[in-house]
């Protein structure tokens, strides 16, 4: 049985943040939880990256869009592989390969009298790369809120009319293609209210897939992108996907366009389309021009991958908008990792070693509450996750978990390995088997979420091979082999403390942030440099140099950063009307006091940023020792402050 699912193909005008992490651990999770059915799984991702934003923020940059493209595509690939998402295919719509798919996909919808050329007048999003309908120049984008701009330009059209009755009927028909429910109900009254036809070329961009025999034109990014989704698995003999796997702000685009230009093409549509809902940050939607964005990266340098999964998973109902905050993730993972699930196998191997010599005894009866418990929580988990409700099935894992911690205590094995009498013997033996059974059994259950921890559990049970592709259909309470040794214990899940993690993450988080303003700066490796000393950036033209502006500034005001040691807040005079605020991370190397009324060199034209909540408005120049700490740019002569560097 073959299954093939995908995660939107992410755009490309910004490094990851959680928000693709969600949707990509999400699809991981049931790419995992089908192979342990049985079936043969391909899960594909990638990066959209032609259009005009692209074409424009790689301008802005002095990079090519192919060079710009090429940094932040990287950046996901690596992301998916540091959290070890288990991706099949990852697929660039920059590829030739995918090139040829949406040519001929365009070809067959020409043919079949679906394409038509003509000329439009109008506003146009750059951002959400929309026209909007019925706007006026200047209106807002009824998206996201920034001004339209006027376009006229000739554009091959969409006959998306055509289809209105056709989607109609396959919502109604077949209530499971948009899920969830609120999501179709969305869909239809939108296509109720009359479908125009769609533009699907520009010649005002060079940025993009040619069309066929018009060398004017390149396509619009939905037609684009979307056929990644073909191009990804192009003769494999996979198409359609069982699923594709949206966030709810493009299901207009998935459950809409998708089928009409795949109808019109002659070929099958997706079997299943499920838009979740946004990750808020603190209840308040992530942006960059917020700067509050939070990355995977530093969670899972300062908790572990398993963890966000594990708090993503549960924490939000799959399908609804959901809220993260530092404080909940840490909560969360010591209330249910820490102190449930860890705790538990950790004295329950602990007792086995302790009492029974690291051999699991076998048992003479059963708890029946701890084995009504598993059997429940086995029959919820396979019907929730195969029904996207992830949060509901991990309940009932913790409900089961909770069962087996009323057991241990009544049965006080403790007290019964100090008994003579044989009968209390026997419980010890029972009690010990039925909480190891209960460890195995859980441990099946929550590998597709908690991957690389449930294989650690798995090898401390003294089981071989690793959980992936477990054979869940078989999984019944009762199989752990008696007589069995398990493996040393150790803690898989720590306690944290709170203060301290948060801080580091939020710290981490910052200097994240300024990593990626400098992304798209490629590096080049040269020969013959200096051991210890960094490689020189690439090559550029003067034209780009005299685009920085590099002021000299005098320090007034100086102090820490609230909950972070390694930035400092400055006030700075660069001779304007009143001084710059500029968050730099130097506080490792100088103290407050030492930067008061020094001379430094910003970058005074660098789009301001925010970081811990405050908006740096400059960039302070320093040198980066390797491994060392920073050491800012001084003057031995004495310079007025305001003057510019050249």
């Amino acid at each position: 049985m073959k299954y093939y699912l995908t995660t939107p193909i992410y755009y490309v005008n910004a490094a990851p943040h959680i928000g693709h992490t969600y949707t990509t651990m999400a699809a991981d999770l049931i790419a995992r939880w089908k192979r342990m059915l049985g079936y043969e799984v391909v899960l594909t991702t990638g990066t959209d990256e032609h259009g005009q934003k692209i074409e424009r923020a790689a301008k802005a940059v002095g990079k090519s869009p192919q060079e710009y493209a090429d940094t932040i595509s990287e950046e996901f690939r690596k992301q998916w592989q540091t959290l070890h998402l288990g991706v099949d295919r990852f697929k660039r719509t920059s590829d030739p390969s995918h090139h040829k798919v949406v040519q001929d996909l365009f070809r067959r919808c020409r043919d079949s009298g679906y394409v038509y050329k003509s000329s439009y007048t109008g506003q146009y999003c750059v951002s959400c790369e929309l026209y909007v309908n019925d706007a006026k120049p200047g209106d807002p984008c009824p998206d996201c809120g920034r001004p339209t701009e006027t376009v006229t330009e000739e554009n091959f059209f969409f006959k998306l009319s055509a289809f209105e009755d056709r989607l109609v009927e396959l919502y109604e028909r077949d209530p499971q293609f948009i899920q969830p429910e609120t999501r179709r109900n969305e869909v239809m009254a939108f296509v109720r209210q009359g479908l125009s036809d769609l533009s699907i070329s520009r010649t005002t961009i060079k940025w993009g897939i040619p069309v066929p025999d018009e060398d004017r034109h390149v396509f619009y990014v939905w037609f684009d992108a979307l056929s990644t989704y073909m191009s990804a698995v192009d003769g494999e003999g996979r198409w359609p996907a069982d699923l594709h796997l949206i966030g709810k702000e493009i299901v207009r685009f998935h459950a809409i366009y998708w089928p009409a230009f795949l109808w019109a093409a002659g070929l099958e549509i997706p079997k299943r389309i499920f838009a979740h809902g946004w990750l808020l940050f603190e209840n308040d939607k992530m942006s960059k021009s917020r700067g509050n964005i939070v990355r995977a990266t530093p969670i899972q340098e300062v908790m572990g991958a398993d963890a966000l999964r594990y708090f993503l998973l549960r924490e939000v109902v799959f399908g609804q908008d959901g809220s993260f905050s530092y404080d909940a993730l840490v909560g969360r993972y010591n209330s249910d990792l820490a102190n449930g699930l860890g705790n538990l196998v950790s004295r329950t191997l602990s007792m086995v070693h302790q009492y029974r010599k690291g051999v699991v005894p076998a048992a003479k009866g059963e708890s029946t509450a701890v084995a009504e418990a598993a059997r429940t929580a086995i029959s919820a988990v396979k019907s929730c996750f195969e029904n996207f409700e992830f949060s509901k099935g991990l309940e009932a894992v913790w409900a089961m978990l909770s069962v087996v911690d009323k057991f241990i205590v009544e049965q006080a094995p403790w007290k019964l390995v100090k008994s003579a009498d044989p009968a209390d013997q026997d419980r010890l033996d029972a009690a010990l088997y039925t909480a190891v059974e209960a460890v195995r059994v859980a441990a099946v259950l929550l590998s597709p979420v908690l991957p690389e921890s449930c294989n650690r559990i798995w090898s401390q049970i003294g089981m071989e091979h690793l959980l992936d592709g477990y054979p869940v259909a078989g999984l019944e309470w009762g199989q752990y082999p008696a007589g069995h040794a398990i493996g040393q214990p150790s803690a898989v899940f720590p306690r944290i403390d709170a203060k301290p993690a948060v801080e580091k993450m939020r710290e981490l988080e910052d200097l994240e942030t300024l990593r990626q303003a400098a992304l798209v700066g490629k590096k080049i490796e040269p020969a013959g440099m200096a051991p210890g000393v960094q490689p020189i950036a690439e090559t550029i033209a003067i034209e780009d140099f005299v685009k920085v502006d590099l002021r000299v500034g005098q320090v007034l005001e100086a102090g820490n950063v609230k909950g972070s040691d390694k930035l400092l807040l400055l006030k700075v005079d660069i001779g304007e009307a009143k001084p710059r605020t500029i968050v730099a991370g130097i506080a490792g190397a100088y103290k407050p006091e030492q930067m008061l009324q020094r001379k430094v060199v910003i970058v005074a034209n660098l789009q301001p940023r925010k970081l811990r909540g405050i908006e740096s408005q400059g960039m302070i120049v320093a040198a980066s020792l390797e491994g060392g700490s920073p050491v800012l740019a001084a003057f031995l002569e004495d310079v007025p402050v305001g003057a510019r560097l050249k």
